[in-house]
C-alpha cells in the first residue's frame, strides 16, 4: 500500500499493479483501504481515495460498484470532490470545499453522503447535512485520471431554456433515452481509450421579452468562424430585426478536440426554432439524423489515431437503442 501510494505517474502504477500476482487477493486488500478513504474527512483522506480508485480501475474491481473519484469545480470556483457510479449516481461522500489561507477544508452544510451498495455500514443518503469538522491541509486536490467503463454516449441539454413544444422530447432524452444507453451499451468490449463523447444540445428558446435566444443556421458550405457570425448575420437581417428576435448565427456542429488524457470529446449541436415546430416523432427523428452524423463524422476523425478501440460496435449498439427510442 505504501509503495502505491507513492507512485505518482499513472503509467508506473499500471506497470507495478499488472506486476503483481494474486489479483483477485489484491483487489480485496485495495477495496478494503478504499473503505477506509471512502468518508473523507481531508485533502490527504480524498487523495488516498482517488489512488485507489486509480488502482481498481486498472485491475478491475470485480464483484464491486466500479466508482470514479471524480473532482470538479462548484459554481463559485470552490473544488467538488465525489464518487460516481458508470450511471452517473453518487456514492458515499461528496464535499464543496473552502479555500482558507493554510489550505482547503470541508464545509459543513455542503457536504453530503450518498448509499452504496458496497458500505459495510448501509448508511442512507443525506443530503448537504453530513457532518464534517474544519481539517484545513495545503495539499492539491487530486482528480482520477483513468476511468471505469461505461457508456460512452452522453447526450447534454446546455441550458434550461427551450420552447414548449421541445420539453417532452428533451425529457425523453433524459428519462428514457439515456438511461437506456448507460444500461444497454457494451463499454467493456469496446476498449478503453474513449471515456465519453459528450453531445450538448443547445435549443432555441424565446420565453419572454429580455430572454431569447434563435439559432440561425449557418450555410454549411461557408464554414464560418466565430468572427464571421455576426458579419455574416447583418447581411441577412437588419439590427432591429436581430435584436427583437434574438437572433444568432451558428454552425449546426461544433467539433472539439479528443483528449487523450481524459478520453473525452466534445460536440456541439444547435437547434433552430423550427425543429420546436415540428412534432415530437419528427422532432425525435430530426435529432437522431443530427446525432448520428455528428457520431460518424467524429469516429471517422477518431479511427485515424488508430486508437485502441472498436467503433463498429459501439456505433452498432448505440444505434440499435437509438433507432428504438425514435421510433
Amino acid at each position: 500500500m505504501e509503495r502505491i501510494f507513492e507512485i505518482k505517474d499513472l503509467k508506473a502504477l499500471d506497470d507495478f499493479l499488472q506486476s503483481q500476482t494474486g489479483t483477485e487477493q489484491l483487489r480485496e486488500r485495495l477495496f478494503a483501504e478504499f473503505l477506509k478513504y471512502a468518508n473523507y474527512k481531508n485533502a490527504e483522506d480524498w487523495n488516498k481515495a482517488v489512488r485507489l480508485c486509480e488502482c481498481l480501475a486498472i485491475i478491475g474491481w470485480g464483484t464491486h460498484e466500479p466508482l470514479e473519484a471524480l473532482r470538479g469545480q462548484f459554481f463559485n470556483g470552490n473544488p467538488m470532490t465525489c464518487f460516481f457510479n458508470k450511471f452517473g449516481e453518487a456514492r458515499f461522500v461528496d464535499a464543496i470545499w473552502s479555500k482558507r489561507i493554510k489550505g482547503f477544508t470541508m464545509e459543513q452544510g455542503r457536504t453530503g453522503y450518498w448509499f452504496s451498495p458496497d458500505a459495510p455500514e448501509q448508511k442512507q443518503s443525506v443530503s448537504r447535512e453530513y457532518e464534517v469538522k474544519e481539517d484545513i491541509q495545503d495539499l492539491k486536490l487530486e482528480s482520477q485520471r483513468n476511468w471505469i467503463p461505461k457508456n460512452p454516449v452522453w447526450i447534454n441539454r446546455t441550458i434550461s431554456n427551450c420552447y414548449e413544444n421541445s420539453k417532452a422530447v428533451i425529457e425523453s432524452i433524459k428519462k428514457e433515452l439515456q438511461p437506456e444507453l448507460n444500461r444497454r451499451m457494451r463499454p467493456e468490449k469496446y476498449g478503453r481509450a474513449i471515456n465519453r463523447i459528450i453531445i450538448n444540445c443547445s435549443y432555441s428558446y424565446y420565453d419572454h421579452d429580455h430572454c431569447k435566444t434563435n439559432y440561425i443556421i449557418a450555410d454549411e458550405k461557408l464554414k464560418l468562424k466565430q468572427k464571421d457570425f455576426y458579419p455574416t448575420l447583418l447581411t441577412m437581417f437588419t439590427k432591429q430585426e436581430i435584436e427583437k428576435n434574438g437572433y444568432y448565427l451558428r454552425n449546426r456542429f461544433e467539433f472539439g478536440p479528443f483528449r487523450a488524457d481524459t478520453g473525452k470529446i466534445r460536440i456541439g449541436l444547435k437547434l433552430e426554432k423550427e425543429f420546436s415546430e415540428l412534432s415530437h416523432a419528427q422532432q425525435k427523428l430530426k435529432l437522431s439524423e443530427y446525432i448520428l452524423f455528428a457520431l460518424n463524422y467524429i469516429i471517422g476523425k477518431l479511427k485515424k489515431k488508430k486508437l485502441d478501440y472498436d467503433f463498429d460496435l459501439m456505433l452498432e449498439d448505440f444505434n440499435s437503442i437509438l433507432t428504438e427510442w425514435k421510433v
